[in-house]
């Protein structure tokens, strides 16, 4: 596909980086001549100097026939405008980011209507409420959603002592019987879709899919159930955390929020009635001891620096605080953070990236079976897609054990009404299912792309 993406910063050379290598042909705009050249340097791609609400940029950079177009500048006017315009201009699908909270909170839903937009993304909401899920499932390193939270991922990071440590998946299920599956374990740097015979170790990460109330389940009698956290200290004041403590006061969460920038710290008093904010530095141990950290129930670090966030984080771990979670952007620094023991890492650059890969692939395939979600798992080694089964005869109403899949892919899944299922060799697929596939190494667009 043609794509066109205006504003080449941080989240925006991540964009660009995962649609070039899903195969597209994308085009940046960017006001600065130095952020052109750092990507164009990187990535084999057309660059356009210039204003991304200025048709003449948009006029050379082809957006009338873009396929979709993609604002993500720093200023979410600019943003609007420039999807308007390219829509005008006849660009076929427009994304603009809109992060102001006013926006958010109050008229989304009518900028959206007017201006044409086909989506409006907000990368600080969007790991707002990924930390928000992670919290309310402290034993887990990562948790993603489908089908509207009625079927959920789940990555684990499995410790010596773990009842599962040197198990086989066949007998997983016969000592801890339940509606759930393993479908994906990463070990070291190699991923797998495991078999029956498959023994699960130490130290691996394990990808669970499950309903919530069977993830529950299984954790219990694992024994590896932690309280849900009901008291959050968050270091940076930032979207993010604006986001997030909304979101935790609204469940009746104590929030305690640690900015060393006075300005910010009145403005997040005032747009924060119900939180505990403190003036001073995050960095200071003593200050956070004294803030109540040996008594939190999670620590979560959304400073601008990644550096920062690991150590502070590191920091928080060896006073046993029971979940810590770091905002970490840049690739190279998650091994360092896992090497530290820091397993929960959010990463707003690459659930937006991950996002606009699945948006991308559904319009590609747009007469195939439509494409809901798309995680991206295991540092990124491997993929959830979530399917809407078409009429397609190459899989439906056939039983799975009769389906020739491709090699490491699994149906991890299927959500049939409000009905979860964890399919079993006799289940089928009917159209209007929603399917969850697990990948490793492969790139899906299509349901059917996973029959050989």
């Amino acid at each position: 596909m043609n794509i066109a993406i205006a504003g080449c910063g941080k989240i925006g050379r991540t964009i660009i980086g995962i649609l070039t290598a899903e195969g597209h042909s994308v085009t940046a705009i960017d006001i600065n001549s130095k952020a052109l050249e750092a990507v164009s340097n990187v990535f084999d791609i057309i660059t356009v100097e210039g204003n991304a609400a200025d048709t003449d940029a948009l006029i050379e950079a082809g957006v009338e026939k873009a396929d979709l177009f993609i604002a993500i500048t720093g200023r979410d006017e600019i943003n609007m405008l420039a999807c308007f315009i390219a829509k005008k201009m006849g660009a076929s699908n427009t994304v603009a980011r809109i992060r102001n909270p006013e926006y958010n909170d109050q008229s989304l839903g009518f900028l959206r209507q007017y201006l044409e937009l086909d989506m409006a993304i907000n990368p600080e909401l969007l790991a707002a409420r990924e930390l928000y899920h992670m919290l309310k499932l402290p034993s887990a390193v990562n948790v993603e959603a489908f089908s509207r939270r009625n079927f959920e991922i789940a990555e684990f990071r499995l410790k010596e002592a773990s009842p599962l440590n040197g198990l086989r998946l066949m007998d997983m299920r016969k000592k801890f019987p339940g509606q759930y599956l393993v479908g994906i374990v990463k070990r070291g740097e190699s991923v797998f879709i495991p078999d029956g015979n498959f023994v699960l170790q130490a130290n691996d990460k394990i990808g669970i899919t499950a309903a919530p109330a069977e993830l529950l389940k299984l954790l219990k009698s694992l024994n590896e159930t932690q309280k849900q956290a009901r008291n959050v200290m968050i270091v940076g004041a930032g979207r993010t955390t604006y986001y997030l403590a909304k979101m935790l006061l609204s469940g009746s969460t104590k929030v305690t929020v640690i900015e060393r920038d006075l300005d910010r710290c009145h403005e997040f008093s005032e747009a924060i009635s119900g939180a505990t904010v403190i003036c001073g530095d995050g960095a200071d141990l003593d200050l956070l001891l004294e803030a109540g950290l040996e008594n939190t129930d999670a620590f979560v670090t959304l400073t601008g620096m990644d550096e920062e966030n690991i150590l502070l984080a590191y920091s928080a771990s060896t006073k046993e605080v029971p979940k810590v979670v770091a905002k970490v952007n840049r690739d190279e620094f998650e091994p360092v953070a896992e090497k530290m023991g820091l397993d929960t890492l959010i990463s707003p650059r690459k659930t937006v990236a991950g996002m606009f890969a699945g948006y991308a692939r559904a319009l590609k395939n747009s007469l195939g079976s439509k494409i809901e979600t798309l995680y991206k798992l295991m540092n990124g080694a491997a993929e959830a897609l979530e399917f809407e089964a078409s009429e397609d005869s190459r899989y439906v109403r056939t039983p799975l054990k009769n389906l020739k899949l491709r090699q490491n892919i699994l149906v991890a899944g299927i959500i049939r009404g409000r009905k979860a299922l964890i399919p079993m060799g006799d289940d089928y697929i009917v159209p209007g299912d929603k399917v969850i596939i697990l990948t490793a190494g492969k790139r899906l667009s299509d349901l059917a792309d996973i029959i050989k």
